[in-house]
């Protein structure tokens, strides 16, 4: 027997992909999907370098939130980076969000030691995800 969902009303994280291309550069994918049964998919493409693949693989999911919000928002990746802290690596994204007449900065985390372009990935859902809440939910 499986337990409910304490949170049935957010937008889940359901498939990342990173491919590092012949020529250089390097293509991410990121699957969401909200109340299981509507899906958003986003890509990015960049160099494949360690700051070109999180900045891929970040931008592969702000593309993703685009299509979430359906144009009620727009999402624009201002930064990732991976630092080393307390034994581990802390990918962390800033994000400028616009929509309502205002703009502001948002900026998220996600702690990894094995996949930092995923974690950026994460990362920028773990910066949205306060905002994305209620806009989803009452559309």
């Amino acid at each position: 027997m499986s337990t409910p969902d304490p949170f049935p009303e957010r937008l889940r994280f359901a498939e990342f992909t990173l491919d590092r291309l012949p020529n250089g550069r390097c293509r991410a994918r990121v699957g969401l999907t909200w109340r299981d049964s509507e899906q958003f998919t986003g890509e990015g493409e960049g160099l494949a370098s360690q700051a070109g693949e999180l900045r891929c693989a970040a931008q592969a999911c702000v593309v993703a939130l685009g299509q979430a919000v359906q144009g009620g928002l727009s999402f624009e990746l201002l930064g990732v980076k991976a630092v080393r802290a307390f034994d581990a690596t802390v990918v962390i994204v800033s994000l400028g969000v616009q929509g309502d007449g205002s703009g502001h900065r948002v900026v998220g985390s996600y702690l990894t030691d094995t996949d930092t372009p995923r974690g950026a990935a994460l990362a920028v859902l773990n910066a949205t995800n306060r905002i994305l809440g209620n806009r989803l939910y009452m559309r």
